[in-house]
């Protein structure tokens, strides 16, 4: 497998609003002032309209007025506001009034996509990616990862964190956009590492997840929002479900009846239309954003693989990417999937995408029992490759071969 050249991680001339996905010119971007606090002066709350309309609820849209700051330099980070005359650098979004973390907007933003199918495991993805990147791969990658915002620290604690991993209880299919409105975890990513002459370099990209809910791709009623999502979105990883293949389920046993329009070249196809018609591609075009294809649950396979697959081997934690090991995974997933009858997926990957990548994963590393994360606990199987992948492809980490 030929690998593109990899993308700078310059700053951008312009943020993306990790909320509303929209394109922001940093001399744009308002201010909201700090408000009364004890016996400091500031300006009293008032309703805000647009963060209200973003949310749904006037609940907690309250808040100190937001004020524009023309003229102010980015770097600068602080404004005074013109009412109370208050310094503050709480930056919001000018179109949806949520705030901006001072994180955010000072490192290049990279919003990674998470598409799949319903019950291709994309909330229990994220929460083991996520714990994998403060733990375990943080500490190889010597980089640490930590939330910009309140709402991704509750919401993580929240919605994946306590349930699998403090309660071992299995995490609930990812609600439609319609029924409950999602919030984006926003992290920092910071890197650590000595360029070859010796002298250390500091790498920082925010990362923004959002995951998509599988029904959410078919209703014309929110596929709105997802597609400004996946149009703003640097790269996108597809979640499969080898369950949903059905050459696959005579091989991994007893699977659960297919959900309706629920075929991954579906879910794929739908998402790359819908974006070469935002992208104005040309018929012949291959759209640029690279793209990582997982395949999900392969603990499920492991028994009928070799010991030297390798997928059934680990990847090597040396702080690399090691790109023979990348190549190998890839031509074993790619030959999976046509013995599977799913060759096509992999044909419309090439002829639709410049960069793409095909991974294996486990998040559990186990079947669950029940409604329960199994005996063994979460053990998860190279959950991080994907993510590793564009890390690399973001210039964030270095490649070897022939190690």
């Amino acid at each position: 497998m030929s690998l593109p050249s990899r993308v700078s991680l310059s700053p951008r001339a312009e943020i993306t609003c990790p909320y509303c996905f929209a394109e922001l010119a940093p001399a744009r971007i308002p201010f909201r002032c700090r408000g009364r606090a004890g016996r400091r002066a500031g300006c009293a709350p008032v309703l805000d309209e647009r963060l209200a309309a973003y949310t749904g609820s006037t609940a907690g849209a309250s808040l100190p007025p937001v004020f524009p700051a023309p003229g102010r330099r980015r770097a600068e980070g602080r404004a005074g506001c013109p009412h109370c005359g208050q310094p503050t650098g709480s930056r919001v979004c000018p179109e949806c009034h949520n705030p901006l973390p001072s994180a955010y907007c000072d490192s290049p933003g990279r919003i990674v996509a998470l598409v799949g199918a319903k019950n291709a495991g994309k909330s229990t993805y994220i929460a083991v990616l996520l714990h994998e990147l403060m733990n375990r791969v943080g500490t190889e990658l010597d980089a640490s990862l930590v939330a910009c915002d309140d709402r991704t620290i509750e919401r993580y604690r929240r919605d994946f964190a306590r349930p699998l991993l403090e309660e071992r209880r299995l995490l609930p299919t990812t609600a439609s956009a319609a029924t409950a409105p999602r919030e984006p975890l926003v992290y920092l990513l910071t890197r650590s590492r000595r360029t070859r002459f010796a002298r250390e370099r500091t790498d920082s990209l925010a990362l923004v997840l959002f995951d998509t809910a599988g029904e959410d791709l078919r209703s014309r009623e929110v596929r709105d929002l997802h597609l400004r999502y996946l149009e703003a979105a640097d790269a996108i990883i597809f979640l499969v479900d080898p369950l949903q293949l059905p050459g696959a389920r005579p091989v991994l046993g007893d699977a659960p009846v297919a959900e309706p329009d629920s075929e991954p070249i579906d879910i794929i196809a739908r998402v790359t239309e819908a974006l070469r018609q935002r992208h104005g591609s040309r018929p012949n075009e291959r759209l640029p954003v690279p793209v990582a294809v997982a395949l999900t649950k392969v603990d499920l396979l492991r028994p009928s693989l070799l010991r030297q697959s390798a997928l059934h081997r680990g990847r090597s934690g040396t702080g690399v990417l090691d790109l023979d090991d990348r190549d190998a995974v890839h031509e074993q997933v790619r030959a999976l999937l046509h013995e599977w009858q799913a060759g096509q997926l992999d044909t419309y990957l090439g002829q639709r995408y410049a960069d793409y990548a095909l991974f294996g994963l486990s998040a559990l590393g186990g079947r669950p029992e029940g409604d329960r994360v199994g005996a063994g606990g979460v053990r998860p199987h190279r959950a991080e490759d994907p993510l590793l992948w564009l890390l690399y492809r973001f210039g964030m980490l270095d490649g070897v071969r022939g190690r």
